[in-house]
């Protein structure tokens, strides 16, 4: 049974540590259902563009705007919401944010340090003309560093890219992956050690093997002029 929650609590937070195996905990859901309209989400830090709590329906969301998006532009009170992240280490953090605000992000708040299980989403794309960039943030050091599994519905492909030191690169690259503007897809990451596997609607598109097992912050990512919404935002960790 799926819980639905705001925060994770430091005992879920010490599962997302767990050794890589086939049983998987209880999800983690952030939710954003008693969430306000027009504010932040509280569950996630944004760090870079906007990103705020939108209506579909009688449905609430979460939403990157990246029509208000400029290059370089991190999030209004960067510097407390680096610590929220990283205590007293937050200032290397802020110096790599600040320096290459380049792509629009947010951090789930409580999760501390994810290795092995599963990272969950549906997200819907709305607008851009550049770009409609849907993606898990995963693998945040607090020297800035980071991967992304990013779904695009202008370019229909499912790309594995890494930001290392203010530069992005891809990793690994999937064509042909249909996932249509205006309309819901389901994103999910499986994680064991370093071993990344990547789905669609479903349907296992990527496998890599990273050099080093993952670790470190998760949260959402986008590109540029991306208009998105996000929702169902689910953490299964894998449990021993």
């Amino acid at each position: 049974m799926t819980r639905t929650i705001t925060s994770l609590s430091f005992a879920a937070v010490a599962l997302l540590t767990s050794a890589p195996c086939a049983t998987a905990a209880e999800p983690l859901k952030l939710d954003f259902s008693n969430e306000t309209v027009g504010t932040d989400a509280s569950s996630f830090v944004n760090v870079v563009g906007v990103w705020r709590i939108e209506a579909e329906g009688d449905n609430k969301v979460l939403a990157v705007d990246g029509r208000q998006w400029k290059e370089g532009q991190t999030a209004s009170g960067i510097a407390d919401k680096a610590r929220t992240l990283y205590g007293e280490r937050y200032a290397e953090f802020l110096d790599r944010v600040q320096a290459f605000a380049y792509f629009p992000y947010t951090v789930a708040k409580d999760v501390a340090d994810f290795h092995n299980g599963e990272i969950a989403l549906r997200f819907k794309g709305i607008s851009g003309r550049i770009d409609q960039g849907a993606g898990i943030l995963f693998n945040l050091h607090p020297n800035g560093d980071y991967l992304a599994l990013r779904a695009n519905p202008l370019e229909n492909n499912l790309v594995l890219w890494k930001f290392e030191k203010g530069k992005r690169s891809s990793v690994k690259w999937i064509r042909n992956t249909p996932t249509p503007t205006r309309t819901w897809h389901d994103l999910k990451l499986h994680v064991a050690g370093n071993k990344i596997e990547g789905y669609l609607n479903g349907h296992r598109y990527l496998e890599h093997v990273l050099p080093a097992p993952v670790a470190g912050r998760i949260g959402l990512w986008s590109k540029a002029d991306s208009y998105v919404y996000f929702d169902d935002y689910t953490v299964t960790p894998a449990v021993q």
